[in-house]
């Protein structure tokens, strides 16, 4: 590869499908189909869950109408951050920066106490081998450090094929359930879908989708990407959709859709925990069963990677603009963002590194926190660049009424109630009852009260850096 400029992204390094494979691998649908999809099943609508991914991907597509027309008038690593400063104005872009390198981070933080907590399990109950979670974390990161330097072509490729790995052995499950028991389209049902619980069980549905944003991130790396971004975005979130309502229909049918919530519920079965595997045992057997095991290992170092991977862009993009310290914004020979890449992982460490001295608890402690307040700030902002492309075409009088308006306020406004109803639902959403962590959410209205005093305090003292606020990187005319 040719040496880049300093503080330059590669340029042409990915097309379509290594953007969605980016994208897919953050997404991780091994892992959100065993650890969140039974939550959503056990505290939300149970049964009815399928038809709770429908009308996510419905929310979700409308949101990407505008999110897609949007792409093709900025191009940036910041994504958000330019949409809402191209939007509303540099202030409010300020405020949504510091809510996304929060709100990033803070879920890499969970990401990495998962992925030891679940390496050291799975490879303790097949192989015997036990190093303890925290061993496995730190080589987790080692590996993050040493691709995230690689560039994102090489990351590309490796996520493209732990994807298709950890989708092929769902997909054998599907349609082993298929044949065997057949599916239960009793989960459609209305009463099923909107009954008790449904408003737990969207949120549920929500954070399974959490990730798919980060295709605007690589626009700076995309081969023409004013085509491929809004490609990428529409692919991701139809193949996402219709592995979820497949996967989730399968496994309400193995038990049946009207008793899916009581035998998740069920001690005797092993929880909402054991759910997947228990089906897997039953459909697949033991063999592919402990295959699906380490193939959730992959899943979660390929979600790790992919989402360091846009945490670093949002960190490399404030660097560049200012918002926080330059040296962010050096890129290495290859183009990689290799500071901004070494500050991520250098924050996982001392996060993760200070709760395990304490002798936290990886799931119950770092991830239930983490993980719980990164899904709100993410789903907050999703919802901040759904408003933001209606009030961008608005101020410019763009004459196309669906595209512009009517469908990213439709998606803004189902991205917005799914925001609700993680605040108001933030102890079960982090899975924790502790005083502690259910003050997490007023963090938002901190970061966002700060990024505003920035804006304004730039404004007056540096207006040369507040006048490029969101022209970094590459635009449309």
């Amino acid at each position: 590869m040719s040496d880049q400029p300093a503080g330059r992204l590669t340029r042409d390094a990915l097309g379509v499908p290594g953007i969605v494979f980016l994208v897919l691998a953050a997404v991780a649908p091994l892992t959100a189909t065993v650890v969140v999809v039974p939550i959503g099943i056990a505290v939300g609508n149970g049964g009815g869950i399928p038809g709770a991914f429908v009308l996510a991907v419905i929310a979700l597509l409308l949101f990407a109408i505008g999110y897609a027309q949007m792409s093709r008038h900025v191009v940036n690593a910041g994504a958000f951050y330019a949409y809402v400063t191209k939007a509303v104005g540099p202030r409010a872009g300020v405020a949504t920066a510091y809510l996304a390198v929060l709100g990033y981070n803070c879920f890499m933080a969970g990401a990495t106490a998962t992925s030891g907590f679940f390496t050291d399990f799975v490879l303790d109950d097949l192989f015997g081998i036990n190093l303890g979670w925290e061993v496995w974390s730190a080589i987790s990161l080692a590996g993050i450090l040493v691709l995230g330097r690689r560039g994102v072509d090489i990351s590309a490729k490796i996520l493209g094929v732990a994807l298709v790995c950890e989708v092929t052995i769902l997909l054998v499950m599907d349609v082993s359930v298929l044949f065997q028991e057949g599916w239960d389209f009793g989960a459609f049902d209305p009463d099923l879908v909107f009954g008790s619980g449904f408003g737990l069980g969207l949120l549920f549905v929500f954070t399974c989708f959490l990730g798919f944003e980060a295709a605007a991130l690589f626009a700076e790396e995309a081969r023409d990407p004013f085509t491929t971004i809004p490609r990428a975005i529409y692919a991701a979130i139809i193949l996402m959709g219709a592995f979820y309502i497949v996967t989730s229909l399968s496994a309400v049918s193995a038990v049946g859709a009207a008793e899916a919530k009581g035998i998740v519920n069920d001690p005797a079965t092993g929880g909402p925990g054991a759910f997947i595997f228990n089906i897997s045992h039953e459909y697949l057997g033991s063999f592919l069963t402990d295959v699906m095991e380490l193939l959730l290992l992959v899943s979660l170092f390929a979600a790790f990677l992919a989402l360091h991977n846009a945490a670093t862009r949002y960190l490399f993009a404030l660097g560049r603009a200012r918002l926080l310290p330059s040296v962010l914004g050096r890129t290495g020979r290859n183009g990689a963002p290799v500071v901004a890449s070494a500050v991520q992982v250098a924050f996982n460490v001392i996060v993760v590194g200070a709760f395990a001295i304490t002798g936290a608890d990886p799931l119950l402690d770092i991830t239930a926190s983490m993980t719980g307040f990164g899904t709100l700030a993410i789903v907050g902002l999703q919802a901040a660049a759904a408003f933001s492309v209606v009030v961008f075409f608005r101020r410019r009088h763009d004459p196309r009424m669906w595209s512009t308006l009517i469908a990213p306020a439709l998606g803004g406004a189902g991205l917005l109630t799914a925001f609700i109803l993680a605040i108001v639902n933030f102890r079960t959403l982090a899975g924790s009852d502790s005083d502690v962590i259910a003050l997490l959410p007023w963090l938002i209205l901190i970061v966002v009260v700060l990024g505003f005093a920035v804006g304004q305090w730039l404004k007056g003292n540096r207006p040369e850096v507040y006048a490029a606020l969101g022209r970094e990187g590459q635009e449309a005319a």
